[in-house]
């Protein structure tokens, strides 16, 4: 399929649909950053005003959990970014693989977060009239922490859905995905995915062992 058969209007190149279209995602990428970067800040501020408080909260999080996840995401990165070189070169074959692959690693990690989800309700760390370990800090802690996981997982179940779809297309042949600005910039959604979860993992399961327990 030729580079002709993904331009679509009003661009008259396929490079300058391209840079066109990476362009796009970053704006949308920066409006991201702004969005989790005022949950980073506003988590770092309770964290300095009440620190003992918010550092035990957190020794309540599951680091095995976490740190799976962490490795998931972080091969899941290593398979899009494959996936966009063997569509540069051509390569349908690995090019679907990869992307497949991609899914089912953000797939697993969907699972393994319902997992701790699931063991979070259960020791009662949903913040509310139940919530353990009282009202204050430690439930600001845990409003912080189903809210900014909450939102990554969103965002990751988009990224998976999309994948799968552009995974598709490319088998199907309706799709030019060799000169397509389609995996770069859907890599690019997906490494910010990863990025943010790279954020999230030491402020809320590692920064509760730094200190004494």
């Amino acid at each position: 399929m030729s580079a002709e058969a993904g331009l679509n209007e009003p661009f008259e190149d396929i490079e300058r649909q391209r840079l066109s279209a990476a362009f796009g995602m970053w704006v949308f990428l920066a409006s991201e950053v702004l969005f989790f970067g005022s949950l980073f800040a506003a988590f770092t501020i309770y964290r300095h005003l009440h620190p003992d408080e918010m550092l035990q909260a957190a020794r309540e999080t599951n680091v095995v959990f976490g740190s799976v996840n962490t490795a998931i995401l972080l091969v899941s990165s290593v398979t899009m970014a494959v996936a966009d070189k063997a569509a540069e070169k051509g390569l349908k074959r690995q090019t679907v693989s990869c992307l497949v692959m991609t899914a089912l690693l953000g797939l697993a990690f969907l699972v393994v977060k319902g997992f701790e989800y699931k063991e979070d309700i259960e020791k009662n760390l949903l913040p509310g009239a139940d919530f353990r370990l009282g009202q204050g800090p430690a439930e600001i802690f845990y409003g912080f922490y189903w809210t900014m996981t909450g939102v990554h997982a969103v965002h990751l179940t988009i990224g998976i859905v999309t994948v799968l779809l552009v995974a598709w297309r490319v088998r199907r042949g309706s799709l030019a995905f060799k000169d397509s600005a389609t995996l770069p910039v859907l890599g690019l959604y997906w490494h910010l995915v990863d990025i943010v979860w790279i954020f999230l993992y030491p402020l809320l399961y590692l920064g509760g062992r730094a200190g004494p327990a």
